[in-house]
């Protein structure tokens, strides 16, 4: 069974874009992730030994986001799911980068 656990609104400062100043002068990105995985044996256990370190995994996120600059959007949230796949729990992940402004 799979269930999903939503990340949601992770504010990170990248210096993304097509634009010169965008890259130089950097912005904020929001990131919202949906995992898909099966959340039984950890919603049995209470134990996050049994499930995805929701914490580390947003680390990982921001620093996807924070790190190598890219061009387009669609690249950073391809480089942003392959994070999420990652982890060996989840088994989908639907990315949404949100470029305030």
């Amino acid at each position: 069974m799979s269930d999903r656990v939503t990340l949601r609104g992770l504010r990170v400062r990248g210096h993304h874009g097509v634009l010169p100043e965008e890259r130089a002068q950097g912005q904020d990105f929001l990131v919202d992730v949906v995992l898909c995985l099966d959340t039984g044996p950890a919603a049995d256990s209470d134990d996050i030994a049994d499930t995805v370190d929701y914490g580390t995994l947003a680390a990982r996120v921001a620093a996807v986001v924070g790190g190598e600059p890219v061009h387009l959007l669609e690249t950073l949230a391809q480089r942003v799911a392959d994070a999420c796949l990652g982890e060996p729990l989840v088994d989908s992940v639907e990315v949404t980068v949100h470029k305030p402004g």
